[in-house]
């Protein structure tokens, strides 16, 4: 894994734990690597030989430049989390939106299939949400967010079926994700990213922060009758799949969930 910085990731002990379960002799290390060192360790990927690599903050999108070839869904959102390294071809995709629905459907028992759903944001996190939604068959996605333009950008994604929305559109939705960084570690604004009143009982709630466990809005979702989930589920599902891509095999997702249960609870 490469990223700045990445010392306070999970990814190392949750795939380290698939590898294991799976009796895969490979091992899973995180690198710290700033910008100007990024074509370097690409170089060292190829003469070293190493199978694949994740790619996090600030390469993803800077990476896609420097691989051979490019999956569909990274090219069209500009940015990759994923690396496989196959006979020399470097490929690169991006696992986050897929990893989403497989967690939904994990947590929610939810299909995304005809379904409507507001997505509170519109950065990267957000953007692949609304192009996995749109491909695996989302009636409707509604991005909401405070600069129009940037919500825009993300509605673009969404194959015709996304559009810019109002926060007054989230009453209705089946599904509302926040995809901001509002109510995580550090964040000292105590905002919220939409007033908890506009949920409501039925509706399915996720917040992609994982660090606190469980935020301020999470909490207030359940009071208004949501059903919610943070965003491990998510986390574990993407690595799954970029478990498959570099491994060929089925990912341990069971052993995997209690890996970062237990690593987040620590």
């Amino acid at each position: 894994m490469i990223g700045h910085p990445v010392g306070h990731s999970l990814s190392p002990a949750l795939y380290n734990a698939a590898f294991a379960e799976t009796e895969v002799d490979q091992v899973f290390v995180a690198f710290d690597v700033v910008a100007q060192n990024l074509t370097g360790f690409v170089d060292s990927v190829r003469t070293l030989d190493i199978t694949g690599f994740s790619v996090t903050m600030p390469h993803k999108e800077a990476i896609l430049s420097l691989v051979d070839e490019v999956s569909a869904s990274a090219a069209a959102l500009g940015a990759a989390n994923c690396v496989v390294n196959q006979a020399g071809v470097l490929r690169a995709s991006n696992t986050d939106g897929d990893g989403f629905v497989k967690a939904v459907a994990h947590d929610f028992g939810f299909d995304v299939v005809d379904s409507c759903m507001v997505v509170l944001g519109a950065g990267g996190a957000a953007r692949s949400l609304v192009e996995a939604l749109a491909r695996h068959g989302a009636r409707e996605i509604v991005v909401v967010n405070r600069s129009p333009e940037a919500a825009a950008r993300a509605v673009a994604l969404g194959g015709g079926v996304a559009r810019v929305g109002l926060a007054s559109d989230i009453a209705t939705a089946d599904l509302v994700v926040n995809a901001t960084p509002l109510g995580m570690h550090g964040d000292k604004s105590r905002q919220m990213p939409c007033d908890p009143a506009r949920l409501r009982a039925g509706q399915f709630v996720v917040d992609l922060i994982y660090a606190p466990h469980r935020t301020r809005w999470l909490d207030a979702a359940e009071s208004a009758g949501a059903e919610v989930a943070n965003g491990l589920s998510m986390l574990v599902f993407q690595a799954a799949t970029q478990f498959f891509i570099w491994t060929g095999l089925e990912a341990p997702i069971t052993t995997m969930l209690a890996v970062v249960e237990s690593e987040e609870a620590s």
